[in-house]
């Protein structure tokens, strides 16, 4: 298939390769991303996959709790300067108590549900949008129950930009889940535990790490030992419980908890925008425009 540069832009941004070796991964794999990303880290030349997705839309994270209930929200707005207006902020706030109150299952769900003096939540964000006269959208929420001797943790970053919503079992001391909200929201763990982690992921893990291995030139003997080892650090990369903890790097995340009694249960981490594609301004240029006229 035609690579397009695109294509290769998107593959430098994931991995850090250099943009003919990154058209040569695409071509080898017909265009397959997945692929052609293993195929730079079996060569070497991406020392680990980037997974970070290009962060888009500006808004705001949010996370509200009310008795052994708590969501964690996010809604998007166009700019950054809408994100930190006090009228965006009231809206996500009300929205916070409509998804507490209402428990839709989904973001249709509730933009369908009234909002008394508003018609429906989706009326409440028309009506934000033609005061703001910028495109406001509630992207994601998760609605949270905690059980007996739980605890939530809840951690906002950089005033919203970053939002944990962690659950602690066998406790309920939120001064530790809160520690364990930061943790995540600095090292940004996938899981848990390694027992979230599939099969699949395992096995693709392994079998880039067995031909890196073999293309260092490694003796065969040795290697599947070696990718054993690789993989404890993959481990360590995606698993909250194998992480060095923030607070104390001479102990694991898992470890400290326990410590403590106590477990992880989940965590909720909204980066705003994470996934979207980002809007490409230029704002010197929209400045000016506004003086000219």
């Amino acid at each position: 298939m035609a690579i397009s540069a695109k294509m290769v832009k998107e593959l430098r941004e994931k991995t850090g390769a250099g943009m003919m070796d990154c058209k040569k991964a695409l071509t080898e794999t017909d265009g397959d991303m997945e692929k052609a990303v293993d195929y730079l880290r079996e060569k070497g030349i991406a020392k680990a996959a980037k997974k970070a997705d290009r962060v888009a839309a500006e808004g705001l994270a949010h996370i509200k709790a009310q008795g052994n209930t708590a969501v964690i929200v996010e809604v998007n707005s166009e700019t950054d300067f809408v994100a930190k207006n006090e009228g965006f902020i009231n809206l996500i706030n009300k929205v916070a108590d409509h998804l507490l109150e209402n428990k839709p299952a989904n973001v249709e769900e509730a933009l369908g549900q009234e909002v008394e003096g508003e018609g429906t939540l989706q009326d409440y964000f028309n009506n934000q949008i033609a005061k703001i006269g910028e495109k406001i959208s509630l992207r994601r929420f998760e609605i949270v129950e905690r059980g007996e001797n739980e605890a939530f943790g809840e951690y906002i970053h950089m005033g919203g930009r970053i939002g944990v919503l962690a659950v602690l079992e066998g406790t309920t001391d939120e001064a530790l889940a809160k520690d364990i909200a930061m943790h995540v929201a600095a090292i940004n763990p996938k899981y848990v535990s390694r027992d979230a982690v599939s099969e699949e992921e395992i096995n693709r893990e392994r079998e880039v790490l067995k031909q890196q291995a073999l293309n260092e030139g490694k003796p065969e003997k040795i290697v599947e030992k070696m990718v054993e080892g690789r993989l404890g650090k993959y481990f360590e990369e995606i698993c909250l419980n194998d992480q060095a903890f923030v607070k104390d790097s001479d102990q694991k995340v898992g470890k400290y908890v326990a410590s403590k009694g106590a477990s992880v249960k989940t965590f909720y981490r909204y980066e705003v925008g994470e996934g979207m594609e980002k809007r490409e301004d230029n704002f010197a240029e929209e400045v000016m425009s506004q003086v000219k006229k």
